[in-house]
């Protein structure tokens, strides 16, 4: 066992402990006292204050009650307007898990229900949402970790032991550290960031490009700096391909190590990961990995709130911090040695209120060094504010749908799509919308928008509060149907009337998106509306630029169909616009005396480059793929 494990026997009474392991970096004491778990007299406590660690104290799963006698009495502590969905018992860590519809009457006041499974079952609870909205991608994300509990167990005890590895009897390494760009420098596309000390090997994010052709469409993984056996830990901002399409890769060639995220992140990514499997059978390409490795992932991964800080490697300890730009999207502070160094990552994010997320944070602990992104990064990058884009967008829908006209809308399956059905709730609870109006949502957009029921907690308080109300949940209107295969698809375009369609992909690169401007293309009463980022060579790109016609394969015919419908291009995003990302350079607390510009086009990058340290004097550098810098 490690020494800290020794270290804190001298604090607790080592014949109350029946025994100690590692969650993570999170360490659990297991008792067979009853008296002493109910009431340690504040021991842990003590010894959480000594030595900065998270500590939790578990009944020995010998001295918990029958699974069936328990359930029967967490059915009688928690009343069935909470909504029990379901009990499921990891009888080897002691915790029973308890779906239910309403998490707050689920605990009680101040947590008295909690406590009182505790006294009466010596199970420790864990509540858990189940989605307002039924999430298949959720349940099976759930099982699998439900049917791994034992190889979970062992595999986050022997993260601990990594993690505290010679925690008191450290020696002394010469301290530097080395962060490599293996993509997503001077590109938006396969993000993939290499932090090395002497003692730790970390992955920023590990995505890919889906605009680009197979070559320039991975991370350099190839680089002599990385070795996969090396890699101690990866991280990832947020659930979009670009920044975690790869992961499942590291997997199947071997990779065992934690995955680090919030929980929508993981479950998204999930959902993502499995499409991108699909699409690429569609095409008749070989998946690059499969359902086995995402399931892998799944296993290793350790999810974490915003604001809570970890160890994950002897000499990195990380927080997540709010980043505004989709569900469970991430800042990641890393704080290096002790106090050597403070680094920022910002991933994607988003420096202003939308109508479903708050801003990004700008408050930090310590912080020396900035890696932000540049998507929207030139001077040339102004985007209207939010509210006078929402009215835009509001305009073009309302004008189509007055013509009795479809509305064809490409998005991202996370974060554009949802942001679109909070703002079409709002205009039909307004009156500018008859909330009879059909809207359809296909691909992706449904089952990303169940996990936003889900993990209400990561919205901004105005939707979070609409969702605890399930008549007042913008996701649950009567007037919004799933399309789920090809023959609805179908039916739905040759309906006549009005009506708004959500599809995936946003970038008309394959999905239902790219169907259903083939058959609206020639009808001029139609709308497409842009409202995301559209990646270098996508068709999307490509239309904006003028191009006024898709070519749709018939059999062994390719046929070429006009685009007559209209097309509106609005930057709407979850990207902070050149404005943004200054203010929130601006606002960062404490101020940083390096920035690193990323994930941007190579004159976006150099451009905010510029800038930042024309009007902040501090130093800034744009690098290129495969350049690695010394931050200390």
């Amino acid at each position: 066992m490690s020494e800290i494990i020794d270290e804190i026997f001298k604090h607790v009474p080592k014949n109350k402990i029946s025994d100690a392991v590692f969650e993570g970096a999170n360490i659990v004491l297991y008792t067979e006292n009853k008296d002493f778990f109910l009431n340690d007299g504040g021991i842990v406590k003590e010894v959480v204050n000594m030595i900065k660690k998270r500590i939790e104290l578990r009944p020995d799963p010998s001295t918990c009650m029958e699974q069936e006698k328990a359930e029967i009495l967490i059915k009688k502590i928690i009343t069935d307007e909470a909504g029990i969905d379901q009990i499921i018992f990891d009888p080897q860590r002691s915790i029973v898990i308890i779906e239910v519809q309403k998490p707050g009457l689920a605990i009680g006041k101040q947590g008295e229900n909690l406590q009182e499974i505790k006294k009466q079952t010596l199970w420790v609870p864990q509540i858990k949402r189940t989605p307002a909205i039924r999430s298949k991608i959720i349940e099976n994300i759930r099982a699998v970790l439900y049917q791994n509990n034992d190889y979970r167990r062992k595999f986050l005890h022997k993260t601990g032991q990594r993690i505290y590895n010679g925690w008191l009897r450290r020696e002394k390494k010469e301290e530097w550290i080395r962060l490599s760009f293996l993509g997503g420098a001077r590109q938006v596309g396969r993000s993939c960031y290499l932090l090395q000390t002497p003692e730790s090997r970390v992955l920023l994010d590990c995505g890919i490009d889906v605009a680009a052709n197979d070559d320039n469409a991975y991370p350099h993984l190839e680089a002599p700096e990385f070795d996969i056996k090396e890699l101690d830990a990866v991280i990832i901002s947020h659930a979009h391909l670009d920044h975690s399409g790869l992961i499942p890769y590291l997997f199947k060639f071997g990779y065992r190590g934690p995955i680090y995220c919030t929980l929508p992140t993981r479950d998204i990514m999930s959902l993502l990961q499995l499409d991108l499997v699909k699409i690429q059978r569609n095409e008749g390409k070989e998946p690059i990995y499969t359902s086995d490795d995402i399931k892998e992932t799944v296993k290793h991964t350790i999810c974490l709130d915003f604001e809570e800080v970890t160890d994950i490697t002897p000499d990195v300890r990380i927080t997540l911090y709010n980043a505004g730009h989709m569900l469970g999207s991430s800042l990641i502070h890393i704080h290096i040695g002790n106090g050597l160094h403070n680094f920022v990552y910002t991933g994607d994010l988003k420096y202003a209120k939308t109508n479903l997320l708050s801003m990004a944070a700008t408050n930090f602990p310590r912080l020396e060094t900035l890696m932000i992104e540049s998507t929207y990064g030139a001077k040339d990058n102004i985007l209207p504010p939010i509210k006078d884009a929402d009215a835009q967008l509001s305009e073009h829908i309302i004008s189509t749908i007055k013509k009795k006209g479809k509305v064809l809308l490409p998005v991202l399956g996370s974060g554009r799509a949802q942001e679109i059905i909070v703002l079409l709730d709002k205009l039909m609870r307004e009156g500018q919308l008859s909330d009879k109006i059909p809207i359809y949502i296909d691909g992706m957009v449904w089952d990303i928008t169940a996990i936003h029921t889900a993990y209400p907690e990561f919205l901004n308080s105005t939707v979070r509060q609409q969702i605890f109300h399930k008549d007042s949940n913008p996701f649950l209107r009567e007037n919004i149907t799933r399309i789920g295969s090809p023959k609805e698809r179908k039916e739905l375009l040759e309906e006549k009337g009005a009506c708004i369609i959500l599809a995936t992909s946003g970038m008309l690169v394959g999905g239902p998106s790219v169907e259903y401007l083939k058959g609206l293309a020639e009808y001029p009463k139609n709308l497409l509306i842009f409202t995301c980022y559209q990646g270098e060579g996508s068709l999307g790109r490509r239309i904006q630029r003028g191009e006024r016609e898709i070519n749709s394969k018939k059999g062994n015919k390719i046929e070429t169909i006009p685009i007559k419908m209209d097309i509106e291009k609005l930057e709407i995003t979850g990207h902070s616009d050149r404005r943004e990302l200054m203010s929130f350079i601006a606002h960062c607390n404490p101020k940083p005396k390096k920035i690193i510009v990323v994930h941007g086009e190579s004159s976006k990058c150099l451009d905010l480059a510029r800038s930042v340290h024309k009007s902040a004097r501090i130093e800034t550098i744009a690098p290129r793929n495969l350049d690695a810098l010394r931050l200390r």
